[in-house]
């Protein structure tokens, strides 16, 4: 696409955004796996017309407050990037324009409340468990709260797990093949603290020893994809501190940590921190790339056969571009069967805080999500975000279909241990 960006005003992410810019021909491939152009069927609610906005913004002939409505909309899941035939890097231009006009917008009173409340709860953990039980006892509010702060106690689980302190080492069994450490993560540290011990121990049953350092914290993804760049930076600071160097990778479970990290590159581009960034963000794997990779021990087969709808992430499967290495794991159980999702590629409309900030909208992404899972007759489904899961979890939950919900690692635990399923 022709622009007339001034991209030396635009700091030391302007080459990037322009090249996005550029390297889209309009084709319309990207049309058919956004989700918000499948719900609403509006071209401005597409990857393509997003893009000719932010374009109009940037060479200023269009006012960023004009273009905004559509640019939230957009859920950032990077479907796009993996349908456009063009090499469109979406998210180079996506994450900076969003982090400019933040820095330009004046948010109404409600907007600032509930965007303070998820920058300065979710990726704090304490913060995070406090807001919970602070967020149950006033349920019985919600009839009379506007739709955002409704969506919130929406969002809250009934009861939290129990979440015993990690440890800074987690030993090897048998032989050592690998050192690696751990993202402990922020919002699953308090709503599915299972799944990093699930992915401990079978680290451990495949001969890796896992470092969880001390000092580090949220990964930064939710405040950078919101536009808050300084406090994604400070975040990231904490981390690239705090993780080791002489380790084999750095490890994630959630697909949105992962991605984010990666994006840490971009993030400090123009800074002194860049090139520790990039190298750092080339130094992560997700748990099912690393264990791919490695090589796993044969687990033994479950006692009873299990269908199992596998939902690919989409900052597994768009942004890191991993699909085959968690079927690949999966597959390696006995009496395992993945059935694969209509509409697989699309997003469940979770997204980071989008059920929070465009609440109605993921509510119609979302259901629309569980009743392609419904079709397939799975048994359970899997997957390897814990935002994928609340969110597909509380939408089979309304449509009165429950399924078990699992993340991969958890899976491969249980077959390990001869566990029934669940358990």
């Amino acid at each position: 696409m022709l622009h007339t960006i001034p991209v030396e005003t635009l700091g030391p992410q302007g080459k990037a955004m322009a090249q996005a810019v550029e390297s889209c021909v309009h084709c319309g491939f990207c049309l058919a796996t956004c989700p918000t152009y499948k719900v609403l069927g509006e071209e401005m609610d597409s990857p393509r017309g997003r893009i000719f906005l932010m374009k109009e913004v940037l060479e200023g002939q269009m006012s960023t407050a004009d273009a905004l409505p559509f640019i939230d909309r957009c859920l950032g899941c990077m479907a796009c990037v993996t349908a456009c035939p063009s090499g469109v890097e979406y998210g180079d231009l996506l994450a900076p324009f969003r982090a400019r006009a933040e820095q330009a917008r004046r948010r109404p009173p409600l907007d600032r409340t509930v965007r303070t409340l998820v920058k300065e709860t979710l990726p704090y953990p304490g913060r995070f468990r406090l807001a919970v039980q602070s967020g149950r006892v006033g349920r019985w509010l919600r009839p009379l709260l506007p739709a955002e702060l409704g969506a919130m106690l929406d969002l809250l689980p009934s009861e939290l797990p129990e979440a015993p302190p990690l440890p800074e080492i987690h030993p090897a069994q048998g032989v050592r093949r690998a050192r690696v450490a751990l993202l402990a993560g922020c919002v699953q540290q308090v709503l599915a603290p299972q799944i990093t011990w699930a992915t401990l121990r079978v680290l451990a049953r495949n001969g890796v020893e896992t470092l969880i350092p001390r000092g580090q914290g949220c990964c930064g993804s939710l405040s950078l994809h919101i536009g808050e760049a300084e406090q994604a930076r400070d975040l990231a600071r904490k981390n690239l501190a705090a993780f080791p160097a002489d380790v084999d990778a750095i490890i994630t479970n959630a697909a949105g940590c992962g991605s984010g990290m990666h994006e840490y590159g971009l993030l400090f581009a123009g800074e002194e921190d860049a090139a520790t960034a990039s190298a750092f963000g080339a130094r992560v794997r997700d748990i099912s790339v690393f264990l791919d990779e490695l090589g796993i021990a044969s687990p033994p087969p479950l006692a009873q056969p299990l269908a199992i709808a596998y939902h690919d992430a989409c900052h597994l499967a768009h942004a890191q571009r991993v699909v085959a290495p968690p079927r690949r794991l999966l597959s390696a159980i006995p009496n395992v069967r993945i059935v694969e999702i209509p509409e697989g590629e699309l997003c469940c409309g979770s997204a980071g805080a989008y059920n929070l900030e465009q609440p109605e909208l993921a509510r119609a992404i979302g259901e629309r999500k569980a009743r392609a899972i419904l079709t397939t007759g799975a048994d359970a489904v899997v997957t390897g975000n814990i935002g994928c899961i609340n969110q597909i979890r509380a939408h089979l939950e309304l449509l009165g279909r429950p399924l078990p919900l699992w993340h991969t690692v958890e899976l491969l635990d249980w077959a390990y241990q001869g566990a029934n399923v669940g358990e």
